[in-house]
């Protein structure tokens, strides 16, 4: 064991889509000493900085922490690769790039759930501070902060086929669903620069990488937190198959980043989490918080995919030669297929009329495969993907052994919840009325996935349960809230410990409706503000 000498105001534990942000924000006074540690390698990896890129850096060990979950009985017992980034940026360096945020309802029942300062109009400005909108700011929009975001430079006619199809249906266009209000269909907004990825490595971290007090600590895989009675003190690492420990000074702070799943396995792995688990993996107990690794929430896809017959991207990425024109076009114009985002069109509607609110959100792309890092299939087509936004089903996650290497079990629990069911079977129909309407139906030769055959609602759930893929958004495994089973209070401050937080996607008391990499890097501006604030006042 090698002891660091070296003492730090702040130990991030993640160099993601959060923890990028903490380290800009937190070392921008000099005299905070600031650690960030990744158990990943840097971003030097050309896939990352193109945006189609994710089909190269998803499912590659060297990228992607490659979760695989558990067996699942609500989708007929498959299991699910879970990529989740393992690099600067973290997911946000592998991601999609899809720009959302939410619904300010969202955020308001956050607060309503007892969490101060949490509502749509306090979380806002954090947005806006981020954020670098091309298109100008407003009142929604900031411009100037480290996170560009801009308009997709690749359009399709499918894709404006499948807008004039949904507005036939009823679904009103949008041209910002991170305005005045989500609903509705258009493109997405991107974290994308002139043709490049723009994650919060870029964004964040490398502006301020040489600042003398921030030190950035790569391939060190965290195994624990080290506490002397209830107070965190600092880390464990694995650096080169040895193990180290790093602290904090007296008053210092540990802050986990490391997402839904690695917050929670650090946890348990330290001995804050269930203490049935515990006693049964033989972890010693700091304490007994049983909310750690429960309350797992994601947005479960029901892919549909029609053939066509108006090319589509697939006809343009068919063959060698076709994708070396694509190549060329990238690096003389940084235009074209590769600047593609995970989807072009965002419709979010309801699954039914009685819907409150916007309940589910497609993701339609102008291009089919069987999943993604597969190549395109060989005839024209499109993917209209379906997602319920704020689904009822919770999963959960549990340390398998003490073991750090060792994955955790993951149980998402799709579909578990009987009110899932109708969403997903009317999810399905909403996708089929946009495509028998007027301005796409021509277009459409077949519905390839998942097939007409399923047509009564026992068999439409049948093919939510057999065409379904996570869409990569988990959270709330360290859920924010004052009930026994929160695992952090409204400042991110872990109960009953000191001077420990978790800043990341887990401590969503509900998920978002929508894709999940804007908030998270919303709640980490917003967390580095209460750091601050917190210390001056100590």
């Amino acid at each position: 064991m090698t002891k660091t000498d070296q003492q730090y105001d702040y130990i991030i534990v993640g160099a993601g889509s959060a923890g990028c942000v903490l380290a800009n924000r937190l070392s921008a006074d000099p005299t905070n000493r600031v650690l960030l540690i990744e158990a990943g390698g840097s971003d030097i990896n050309p896939w990352i900085h193109i945006p189609v890129g994710y089909f190269k850096t998803m499912h590659h060990p060297a990228t992607d922490w490659c979760y695989m979950t558990e067996p699942d009985k609500g989708i007929a017992g498959r299991r699910l690769q879970w990529p989740r980034g393992k690099v600067l940026g973290g997911s946000s360096s592998l991601n999609g790039l899809l720009y959302v945020r939410g619904q300010p309802e969202d955020y308001d029942h956050w607060a309503k759930l007892g969490n101060r300062g949490w509502s749509f109009d306090e979380v806002l400005p954090y947005f806006k501070k981020s954020e670098d909108q091309e298109r100008g700011a407003d009142e929604y929009h900031g411009v100037g902060g480290p996170l560009k975001v801009s308009d997709l430079r690749l359009r399709r006619p499918i894709a404006e086929y499948f807008i004039k199809a949904a507005t036939e249906v009823g679904i009103p266009y949008n041209n910002d669903y991170n305005g005045a209000q989500q609903e509705g269909v258009g493109y997405f907004q991107q974290t994308a620069h002139k043709g490049f990825r723009w994650s919060t490595a870029k964004g964040f971290l490398r502006p301020v990488r040489k600042r003398a007090n921030l030190t950035v600590l790569t391939k060190a895989q965290t195994t624990r937190v080290l506490f002397e009675d209830d107070r965190a003190v600092g880390i464990e690492y694995l650096k080169g198959g040895q193990r180290h420990e790093v602290h904090v000074h007296a008053g210092g702070e540990v802050i986990l980043s490391t997402g839904a799943i690695g917050s929670p396995q650090i946890l348990q792995l330290s001995g804050v989490g269930p203490k049935t688990l515990l006693d049964k993996v033989g972890v010693s107990l700091v304490r007994d918080l049983p909310g750690v690794g429960q309350n797992l929430q994601d947005h479960l896809q029901i892919r549909l995919v029609f053939k066509t017959s108006q090319r589509t991207l697939n006809d343009e990425v068919n063959n060698i030669f076709k994708q070396g024109l694509v190549g060329l076009q990238y690096v003389f114009s940084r235009t074209g297929p590769l600047t593609l985002a995970a989807s072009q069109v965002a419709v979010f509607t309801r699954s039914n009329p009685d819907a409150e609110r916007p309940d589910i959100q497609f993701h339609m792309q102008p291009l089919s495969a069987d999943k993604p890092g597969d190549g395109a299939h060989k005839f024209s087509a499109f993917t209209s993907s379906v997602c319920q936004l704020r689904p009822h089903s919770r999963g959960y996650l549990e340390i398998k052994s003490k073991d750090p290497l060792e994955h955790p079990a993951i149980h998402p629990n799709y579909l578990s919840d009987e009110r899932d069911h109708q969403v997903a079977i009317d999810s399905i129909k909403v996708a089929r009325r946009i495509a028998e309407a007027p301005a796409l139906a021509p277009h459409i030769i077949d519905e390839y996935v998942p097939g007409r055959q399923y047509q009564s609602d026992e068999e439409l759930l049948e093919a939510a349960r057999q065409h379904s893929q996570t869409i990569y958004h988990p959270a709330g495994t360290c859920k924010m809230g004052h009930d026994d089973m929160a695992v952090v209070d409204d400042r991110l401050r872990v109960r009953g410990v000191k001077n420990l937080r978790v800043v990341d996607a887990s401590i969503m008391p509900e998920i978002v409706s929508g894709n999940t990499n804007a908030p998270t890097i919303m709640i980490a501006e917003k967390a580095s503000d209460m750091i601050l604030e917190d210390a001056r006042s100590a």
